[in-house]
């Protein structure tokens, strides 16, 4: 909760040079002094009031926005969650709100202005919010996908309810996706917006933070558009809402997801981009992008075909397992074994840390922070793998040895 406060520091004073933020700590007689006064920001009225007006104003199209009904894949306990498939929609109604406040003279740039005011309302606010999931976990839980450890502090962490809901609400949908995923999308364009103006409004010197920001609205494009997907990845179907995800989504995200273009804001600060430069770099971006969805996709239409489909033009190599869950009943599930998954376990995690490099690297190579969020996310996915290769093999067992063999990397062939 305190580092989100440094990177904005950082970035703020110091262009994200950890290293100038480390000798200017040392000068100083009373560290703590300098931590509390200087560089922790504190909430304001006016944090709360755009925070509590975004929060609802997606919770709103979330609940009344037409879609199709979606069926989430099987809990532990047997149970199937049932969501709202309107992502894309969502993203649509919330870009068209933005343009129209843009159209209509409002200053959207006030979000890079207050973004120390607003990581310190929505640290406060995921704090509490996280105590009261922990609370609604253990005494009025929505499904029986919930318990405890019997230890506060790691069920405060790690969550004790897997789908909880709220009026109806889905609040893992709510804060995941349209609130940590959209936001990250809004934000990367209201810190570009700020940087045209204050270079009053010379193109040539926004080349980097427009390649930055449209990299990343592009891949959040993506994520709405697969948010189904999304339904049956790790964060929905196996890590609890507990600190670990909500705090993460509703802080960590915003403030570690964002930091590379938020670094390129300022009056005269740009790299030193051409036109052409600025082409290549987003050009690489997209590939990398359009690369991982196509990964994505290829296991999406082997689960809604039950394997009849082509992978490359042959037909979908799999594996048909058979699993129990919790309540002791026997499930079917299958395993691509073809195409990106015929080459490693988790092949989509390639394109997708390459794709965060070409959205950070408008920053040049003159300080390490503006790379944070690429170290994080290689670390990240990394660890993401292996736990879900553990997480697999228990669920799996001896089908799982047997795609092991077929595929026998993670993520990078020959190397992990």
């Amino acid at each position: 909760p305190v580092f989100i406060y440094v990177l904005w520091y950082t970035a703020i004073n110091f262009q994200g040079s950890i290293l100038t933020f480390a000798e200017n700590v040392y000068t100083q007689e009373d560290i703590v002094g300098y931590f509390w006064n200087e560089i922790m920001p504190s909430t304001d009225c006016y944090s709360w009031k755009i925070m509590g007006a975004f929060i609802a104003f997606e919770a709103f199209v979330m609940v009344f926005c037409p879609g199709k009904q979606y069926i989430g894949p099987v809990s532990p306990s047997g149970e199937r969650p049932v969501y709202k498939a309107n992502g894309m929609q969502s993203f649509f109604i919330s870009m068209f709100v933005f343009a129209y406040m843009l159209y209509n003279g409002v200053d959207v740039g006030t979000i890079y202005d207050h973004w120390g005011n607003i990581l310190a309302t929505m640290n406060a606010f995921g704090l509490v919010f996280c105590l009261f999931l922990y609370f609604k976990g253990m005494y009025f839980p929505s499904s029986k996908d919930h318990g405890s450890s019997g230890n506060p502090v790691i069920d405060y962490y790690w969550g004790t309810e897997l789908y909880p809901r709220v009026f109806g609400i889905d609040i893992k949908t709510l804060v995941n996706c349209r609130t940590s995923m959209m936001g990250w999308a809004l934000s990367v364009m209201c810190f570009a917006y700020r940087h045209y103006t204050l270079n009053d409004g010379d193109i040539t010197k926004c080349y980097a933070i427009i390649v930055s920001a449209a990299l990343q609205v592009i891949y959040l494009a993506k994520f709405f558009w697969w948010e189904t997907g999304y339904f049956a990845s790790m964060d929905i179907q196996h890590d609890r809402a507990g600190f670990y995800i909500i705090w993460g989504c509703l802080v960590w995200v915003p403030a570690v997801y964002t930091y590379h273009t938020f670094c390129l804001v300022g009056k005269g600060v740009h790299v030193d981009m051409s036109l052409e430069e600025a082409l290549v770099i987003f050009g690489l971006g997209l590939a990398m992008i359009f690369l991982n969805y196509w990964a994505d996709y290829q296991r999406e239409i082997v689960r809604a075909t039950d394997g009849e489909t082509t992978i490359w033009g042959r037909k979908a190599e799999i594996i048909r397992t058979k699993y129990v869950t919790d309540k002791g009943e026997e499930k079917s599930s299958l395993l691509l074994a073809s195409g990106f998954w015929g080459i490693t376990r988790h092949f989509h995690y390639i394109p997708e840390i390459s794709a965060a490099f070409f959205w950070s690297v408008s920053n040049g190579f003159g300080a390490i922070l503006p790379y944070f969020y690429v170290i994080f996310l290689t670390i990240l996915l990394m660890d993401r793998a292996g736990r879900d290769d553990i997480r697999c093999s228990n669920k799996y067992k001896k089908y799982w040895d047997e795609y092991r063999q077929r595929v026998p990397y993670k993520v990078i062939p020959y190397i992990y």
